[in-house]
């Protein structure tokens, strides 16, 4: 057996059988999400919230600690936004994620979502072309993705295909009208949408087909408060506002703009309620000042000790084997470097290169017997 088979053969006999929460946690090994007592929300929930004029809820989420998040604080409904393109992946528009990534950012929002609705996004391409694709792709996103309702950016020319989504495959559909990310370049950019009279009419005939089509929400984006207001009274389901006034059923904002983790522009309708862009940097600027300045790790602090016996019998084993007097070890504050050493047939050899020794079956290595 190698000297390093051996002693993680020995550690892994030592360390003890652990019940949940009595390890420290940390991020290999994270803490059992706590039950916050919160009762699951589903579309029923959301309907009750609707029919009781209580206000809704959203916050897009990315990944599992922004999902846990948004979770805890009680959010109704999170919203893997296909604006992770922009704000998460560094793209220029969400016109090219793809569904793999989408799929793939949903499923670590869905194992930190307990209690949240889940809705996810079809990403640009998975649901223009025609009915057959747009249903087999809101299939994947629920069985792959783990998303309980996914969301399209379309209009009344979409109607057949969430016709089809919902009551052909059975899979429950937010709308998305004004301004849709995706198709931004022909509405002229990041435009506000339903400025003219007719504009507006527009967006009430789109609202009032993708009701009759299935949708049980729909999302109302860029848009004047008027617009919106009149919108939301004409429907029979809720809306969530994102830029359109507070008549709207909900709310919904990405998480990334509303902290100032987003740093290329802030949407005007966005309030900021953190400021964790700066914040962040300060910390990381602070770890690297820390770890140059040799004041972190400190030893004893943030790091792990031996017990007594062993550290005597370790220290003596590397100064007989390599010649290696070792530091002060816990508690000690002292700045502690990587050294190289000779050996009389390896000369300047890196310690990680040499740790290939057998033991005995006493624990002593075959040099201890010479």
């Amino acid at each position: 057996m190698t000297f390093c088979a051996a002693v993680g053969h020995k550690l892994l006999q030592r360390i003890p059988t652990v019940g949940r929460g009595s390890a420290r946690a940390y991020s290999a090994r994270p803490t059992t999400l706590p039950d916050e007592g919160r009762a699951k929300v589903t579309i029923r929930t959301i309907k009750k919230l609707y029919t009781d004029q209580q206000p809704i809820t959203m916050m897009t989420a990315y990944d599992y600690p922004t999902s846990v998040a948004c979770d805890r604080a009680g959010v109704d409904m999170v919203l893997v936004g296909d604006s992770l393109a922009m704000v998460a992946l560094g793209h220029n528009d969400t016109s090219e994620i793809t569904m793999d990534d989408m799929i793939h950012h949903s499923k670590a929002v869905a194992r930190g979502s307990r209690s949240s609705f889940l809705v996810t996004d079809l990403p640009f391409g998975a649901y223009q072309s025609d009915e057959t694709t747009a249903v087999n792709n809101a299939i994947r996103m629920i069985k792959e993705g783990r998303a309980e309702a996914i969301k399209l950016e379309a209009g009344r020319r979409a109607a057949p295909k969430i016709d089809a989504i919902v009551n052909g495959a059975g899979i429950p559909v937010v709308g998305h009208i004004g301004l849709t990310p995706q198709t931004a370049v022909a509405l002229g950019g990041f435009r506000v949408q339903g400025k003219s009279v007719a504009s507006a009419q527009a967006l009430v005939a789109d609202a009032l087909a993708l009701q009759e089509a299935g949708c049980f929400a729909i999302v109302l984006e860029a848009m004047p408060s008027l617009v919106a207001e009149a919108v939301t009274r004409l429907l029979r389901i809720p809306t969530i506002g994102i830029g359109a006034g507070p008549a709207t059923s909900g709310q919904v904002l990405v998480l990334s703009d509303m902290v100032g983790m987003f740093d290329r522009f802030t949407p005007k309708f966005c309030r900021s309620f953190a400021d964790l862009g700066p914040r962040m940097v300060t910390a990381v600027g602070e770890y690297n000042e820390a770890v140059r300045a040799g004041t972190f790790p400190a030893e004893g602090t943030h790091t792990y000790a031996m017990p007594a016996a062993a550290e005597e019998r370790w220290r003596t084993y590397v100064q007989k084997e390599f010649g290696l007097e070792l530091g002060p070890g816990s508690g000690s504050g002292t700045r502690l470097m990587s050294t190289r050493y000779s050996t009389p047939d390896q000369p300047d050899i890196p310690p990680f290169m040499v740790w290939n020794l057998d033991l005995n079956e006493d624990g002593t290595t075959p040099h201890d017997k010479s």
